[in-house]
């Protein structure tokens, strides 16, 4: 379901918050980790400190507006039973299918045994291009156990 907030909830409270430059051309709605100068974008959340970059209303940027390269960005730590917008892998999805952080930071599915689920699909299921956002909710992470 697109919106034009990343956070999606719940509205009780804010998330926490990172702001540092950006080491790319991201896009709101990808997975990054904070380092000691940047928001990095990564591809798994194996030793890793997940978090999401979101878009700066403040500034008029939109979810579908991209960072440039060292643009000061804002990334959410995330918690379970957050829901957040992410970007997802190019498939199709079922509802509560467990999620991974994959390539460029976008989500895919978890169905290898030893791959860390981080989240839970949570919007209509179906097909989803690339870089599209969905609604997903987080998990108390865990390793998809061996069949």
């Amino acid at each position: 379901m697109a919106g034009n907030n990343i956070f999606r909830g719940p509205l009780t409270r804010s998330p926490r918050s990172v702001s540092k430059p950006v080491a790319g051309a991201y896009l709101p709605g990808c997975f990054v980790e904070e380092t000691a100068t940047e928001l990095v974008q990564i591809a798994t959340s194996l030793a890793k400190l997940p978090m999401i970059l979101s878009n700066i209303d403040f500034k008029d940027q939109t979810v579908a507006t991209a960072y440039a390269d060292e643009d000061t960005g804002i990334a959410y730590h995330i918690e379970p039973g957050d829901v957040y917008q992410a970007r997802m892998a190019n498939a199709t999805y079922a509802l509560n299918a467990p999620l991974k952080i994959a390539a460029n930071g976008r989500l895919a599915a978890a169905t290898t045994a030893g791959d860390i689920v981080i989240a839970f699909f949570s919007d209509t299921p179906g097909a989803f291009a690339a870089d599209a956002l969905a609604d997903v909710t987080i998990a108390n992470s865990y390793n998809v156990p061996a069949a």
